[in-house]
């Protein structure tokens, strides 16, 4: 049976009033996802851990004491078993975090928040390299569009691709639905592999070419 602990990464009101909007999935969706599956948590003694992340006072996004670095109303009123401020991507680096879990003997570790492609990858790959096993709530992340001199993706783009990568190697990708379904029946998530992931798209461009 998984010892899970829930990590709530960056809820934080830069991505829904801020200059960081987060785009797909939508904040309508996510938002409602993130907070019940923090419920779920407490209704099944998993453990839950919010994250924050801080920038010095007077930076463009996620300044300590402005409005975009508070945590989001709804995921605040729950309250954490552990809070945790983080200056990097990974909710691992400078924080107290891994001996915490393996304090209390967390072998599964399950990210929720923002964002997929930036602070949710960077703990998730982190976490990994721990030797923890990984769950990723698709519909309770959400990524933002990017356009630089490397090119553009859009958000949906984005998030995808991570959630695609995340499965074939790091983490179990599921939506929250199904990761409830998975803690009450005290299941683990499965992941896929690289070369089955592979394999399959492969096959699949060879058919759609014939």
């Amino acid at each position: 049976m998984a010892r899970r602990a829930l990590i709530v990464i960056d809820v934080q009101n830069e991505y829904f009033t801020g200059k960081l909007p987060i785009e797909y999935p939508p904040t309508a969706q996510s938002l409602p996802n993130i907070v019940q599956a923090m419920k779920t948590a407490r209704e099944s003694g998993v453990p839950v851990v919010v994250v924050q992340h801080d920038t010095p006072e007077g930076a463009p996004v996620f300044a300590v004491g402005s409005d975009g670095w508070q945590l989001h109303p709804d995921v605040a009123a729950l309250g954490a078993d552990l809070h945790i401020n983080k200056k990097l991507a990974s909710s691992f680096t400078g924080t107290g975090l891994a001996q915490w879990l393996k304090e209390q003997a967390i072998d599964t570790v399950t990210i929720a928040g923002y964002m997929t492609h930036n602070c949710n990858a960077s703990t998730i790959v982190e976490a990994w390299h721990l030797g923890l096993a990984v769950e990723v709530l698709s519909d309770a992340t959400g990524a933002l569009p990017y356009a630089n001199a490397a090119g553009s993706a859009t958000a949906e783009e984005i998030h995808r691709a991570f959630s695609v990568v995340f499965h074939s190697n790091f983490a179990a990708v599921a939506t929250t639905r199904q990761w409830a379904d998975a803690v009450s029946a005290g299941n683990a998530l499965e992941k896929d592999n690289i070369l089955s992931s592979n394999m399959r798209a492969r096959e699949s461009a060879v058919a759609g070419g014939a």
